[in-house]
């Protein structure tokens, strides 16, 4: 080294300089890759993914080839760094005044700079890297694995009360996946969370409750019947005797054909053509009922308490709303139940579902206990009001506005500023 004059030395310590960065680069590089695009790029054949997929399978061999090879740099450019401190101020205080220097420029040039650029962009750093990485772990195999293994042993205690990592992700994890690192459309992204929310909703959620389902009472008489099945929105209807807990089966108004003649109907005839009726739990989760309708090749059915009353109605169609979001052709739908004021408030009907509430506006109101906003309203009011009263739920101030029959018709809804006292 005395034979090397001062410009050797210098550009020998760049050159390391530059060789230490990459190392850091390179760590930084293939730690940060994504792993799920990792492999989606090995399976599309991108040669760099797969070697650098390969490793990382072994994630402790890659650290260590590139730490040894980085300490290997770090060393020989701080001896002639060294050096070159010697020859500028002496043997006495050369070497230690110029680590300070040193230290300095090796973390700003071979550590924090590389680092930065390899963690904004690991993929233009970690492909590349690999080609070369991948050789230089096959020449210097036995040392990395004589250090892997006494590191190894040195960590097993602490690896060993460590929580087992896995790359497997959780619903929630997978719904922040989609809603902030995807490319997906957002309604895309909605339908495939309806998807994954179905675990968290029974059939009680959107069930047609039982004060509302539509259907034919056996008893009634031919005219009444008949009008039934002529002005109904729907394909299907449960017939019954006098309440709907006396239910016959499920009519198929594509076969009201046969026998909806007025010289010809009999009520004979219209329970034959009904079909058994099909009962559910209300405490089903919509992904479970969903792949029942599908197995039993049925589209409606009556939801059943635990005491076996009917508590309403629920259908195919109700499950993929809660997917794809509403697409009924029902004409009353067009009607609406919540209404915008020109103060920014809403005027809702107390029989929609909370969960409608929120689909619609982009709220949070409570879902956890009562389904309606009159049921809502009620559960904090704790007791039927008097008169008109107003509560507020969360960041929603709630107003009756109609409140007949014992049942709130109607509540006016203002959503609060968000640092509303």
């Amino acid at each position: 080294m005395n034979e090397l004059s001062m410009g050797t030395l210098l550009l020998v310590i760049v050159v390391l300089t530059i060789m230490s960065a990459y190392f850091a680069g390179s760590e930084t590089a293939m730690m940060a890759l994504n792993r799920y695009r990792l492999r989606h790029l090995s399976n599309e054949g991108h040669r760099g993914a797969r070697k650098a997929n390969r490793l990382l399978q072994r994630p402790d061999r890659l650290l260590g080839v590139i730490l040894i090879w980085n300490n290997i740099v770090i060393i020989l450019a701080a001896s002639f760094a060294t050096e070159v401190s010697r020859r500028l101020l002496g043997d006495a205080v050369g070497p230690i005044v110029g680590a300070v220097p040193f230290t300095f420029y090796m973390l700003i040039f071979a550590e924090v700079t590389p680092k930065t650029v390899a963690a904004a962009r690991p993929e233009t750093f970690g492909f590349p890297s690999a080609y070369i990485l991948q050789p230089l772990l096959q020449i210097s195999r036995p040392l990395v694995l004589f250090v892997n293994w006494i590191s190894n042993l040195m960590a097993m205690p602490l690896i060993a009360r460590a929580e087992e990592k896995s790359e497997t992700l959780s619903v929630a994890e997978l719904k922040t996946v989609l809603n902030e690192h995807t490319t997906i459309p957002r309604d895309h992204q909605d339908m495939i969370v309806g998807i994954l929310d179905l675990e968290n909703a029974t059939v009680e959620d959107i069930m047609v409750p039982r004060a509302e389902i539509a259907g034919i009472d056996i008893n009634d008489d031919t005219a009444t019947i008949i009008e039934a099945i002529e002005s109904s929105q729907h394909t299907r209807l449960p017939v019954y005797r006098e309440h709907i807990d006396d239910v016959v089966g499920i009519l198929h108004l594509r076969r009201a054909s046969r026998f909806t003649s007025r010289e010809t109907f009999s009520k004979a005839a219209l329970v034959r053509e009904t079909e058994e009726p099909y009962f559910v739990p209300m405490s089903t989760s919509l992904h479970t009922q969903l792949f029942n309708f599908r197995r039993r090749k049925r589209r409606i059915g009556l939801v059943v308490d635990e005491y076996g009353e009917i508590q309403g109605m629920a259908t195919m169609e109700d499950i993929l709303e809660e997917i794809v979001g509403e697409f009924t052709t029902d004409f009353t739908a067009d009607l609406g139940e919540i209404h915008r004021q020109n103060d920014g408030s809403y005027v809702i009907n107390g029989s929609v579902l909370v969960r409608d509430v929120n689909r619609a506006l982009g709220w949070d109101l409570p879902t956890t206990g009562p389904r309606t906003m009159n049921g809502l309203v009620l559960e904090y009011l704790e007791a039927f009001p008097d008169g008109q009263v107003g509560v507020r739920i969360g960041r929603y101030a709630i107003e009756t506005a109609r409140i007949t029959d014992n049942v709130i018709r109607t509540v006016k809804v203002t959503q609060l500023p968000g640092d509303a006292p």
